[in-house]
């Protein structure tokens, strides 16, 4: 018999979002295991995880730039009550990791593999010594690329996995797109230390009214309030070095994707302007062309955050993902 899609009213809802949030959210953040590890140059890279709910199974998501962990819970909630035990990672440089610059709302990296050594960590020596049957793994935007990278690199590791607007591109406008990393390059070298890309600025909340991330106010302003109440997660703008870091590491999953054997479902908003679209399509055509099971479904009318916009386009995101995640289960 073929497994069928999870019914969306198993998810949270926004009508009852507040309610749901303060409640039986709120309790199983209670229960939250968190700790650090030392990622590469000896940094403190922080981690959360929800066990207990399926000895078999676990996904580790991974989340995009400016994010915690601490943002996912709504999304933890749903897993758990799917039965999945969760795993996340702050990324050196945001979250609750330690920061690369003085600046801590500065967005920055040194080298974009180190993202992807740091996940490795993450998984050798909090999620493997568990013992699990299987591991799953989410990644979001920026970690859409960590995790593709890593699915490139380590192909035996994870049974299956979903890219949410992987940043596989970053949309720019097609003028600037053959100097934009050149001219990040150029900038880096004149600037004494990391400092913003030109036009980048920190942190400042964007109104719900003119944001390009979702069309969820109720999940917008949470999320917003989140940071407010703790500054420490504030991450505005990325540096020159991370901008042609990441464009450079978005070319390699492309380069790479060939070289991934883990069967994949790659979300795409088609209102999204904050990732290239086109690059989900030269993903998914590599992935073809090397006879790579790839499935892309795009979410009409949803932007950026997936995992954070309205029920009606949030549903078929976390529908997809786990029908997709299901298909693998043993």
């Amino acid at each position: 018999m073929t497994a069928q899609p999870p019914h969306y009213f198993d998810f949270t809802q926004e009508p009852q979002f507040t309610e749901t949030m303060a409640g039986p959210v709120a309790e199983m953040w209670q229960h939250r295991q968190e700790g650090m590890f030392q990622g590469v140059d000896n940094l403190n890279i922080g981690w959360v995880s929800l066990t207990g709910y399926n000895h078999d199974k676990a996904i580790i998501v991974v989340n995009g730039r400016i994010e915690s962990y601490w943002k996912y819970q709504e999304l933890f909630y749903d897993l758990v009550k799917q039965g999945y035990d969760v795993y996340a990672l702050d990324h050196r440089g945001q979250g609750i990791s330690d920061r690369l610059t003085q600046d801590t709302e500065l967005g920055h990296v040194e080298e974009f593999d180190d993202y992807v050594s740091d996940l490795k960590s993450f998984f050798d020596t909090v999620v493997k010594p568990k013992d699990y049957l299987q591991h799953f793994m989410l990644g979001h935007s920026m970690g859409g690329t960590i995790a593709t990278l890593f699915l490139a690199q380590y192909p035996t590791l994870i049974d299956s996995a979903v890219l949410s607007a992987p940043m596989h591109g970053i949309r720019i406008s097609n003028w600037m797109k053959p100097i934009a990393s050149p001219l990040a390059r150029v900038v880096e070298q004149l600037q004494r230390q990391p400092d913003y890309a030109p036009g980048q600025v920190p942190y400042y909340p964007k109104p719900f009214i003119d944001n390009p991330l979702c069309q969820s106010q109720v999940r917008y302003q949470w999320f917003r309030d989140l940071y407010e109440s703790k500054p420490e997660l504030k991450i505005g703008g990325p540096s020159a070095r991370w901008v042609w870091q990441g464009m450079a590491a978005a070319n390699r999953c492309i380069e790479q994707a060939a070289q991934i054997t883990t069967p994949i479902l790659l979300l795409q908003g088609s209102a999204d302007h904050i990732v290239d679209n086109l690059a989900h399509q030269r993903f998914y055509q590599a992935m073809l062309q090397a006879d790579r099971q790839c499935q892309l479904k795009i979410i009409e009318g949803a932007r950026h955050e997936l995992l954070f916009e309205q029920d009606q386009y949030r549903n078929p995101v976390l529908a997809a993902t786990l029908f997709h995640l299901s298909q693998s289960t043993l």
